[in-house]
């Protein structure tokens, strides 16, 4: 595993495998609200958010956590692995909002935290396995399938196993 792409609901815990696995792989870990956001909340243009991850994935090894659709197959024609965080929707429910408890509200460049629960948020959650989860599949299959291990990770303890697996030396 030299190229990781990490992607899931939010509140599925992307961030936190990101930031594990970059530390056991020595590799360096993007968080993409970090770069999608500025410290206003404003998006980054959409030409210039593909642009970067262009750059990003030109890099010899690298994690790299988010969704971002519109920007997913850049990720995953240059990945060598994608981490498909496949959580229970109360599952990612119970993400954002203990993040939200832990962390308050606001971003965290650091550790690639960005709180911002309103009910977009909270929609998207609940209606992520019916209409995302579909879409991001289908994406892995027609751009990573062939050429990445695909790992599909279905609870906090399978995530914990899998880190402890594959990082073992």
């Amino acid at each position: 595993m030299k190229r990781v792409a990490i992607v899931g609901c939010g509140g599925s815990g992307k961030s936190h495998v990101a930031r594990e696995l970059g530390h056991r792989l020595d590799a360096p870990v993007t968080h993409l609200d970090a770069v999608y956001y500025d410290d206003e909340w404003n998006e980054l243009p959409k030409d210039k958010f593909a642009e970067l991850q262009r750059d990003l994935v030109a890099a010899p090894r690298w994690v790299i956590d988010g969704n971002y659709n519109s920007t997913l197959q850049i990720r995953l024609e240059a990945c060598d692995t994608v981490v498909f965080m496949d959580m229970p929707t109360l599952t990612c429910l119970w993400g954002v909002l203990s993040r939200q408890l832990r962390h308050g509200h606001g971003q965290n460049k650091g550790n690639g935290i960005y709180n911002r629960i309103h009910m977009g948020v909270i929609r998207y959650v609940l209606s992520y396995r019916r209409k995302m989860r579909p879409r991001v599949l289908a994406k892995i299959d027609d751009h990573a399938r062939d050429h990445a291990q695909v790992v599909i990770l279905t609870s906090r303890r399978h995530a914990r196993r899998w880190l402890d697996e594959t990082t073992a030396t």
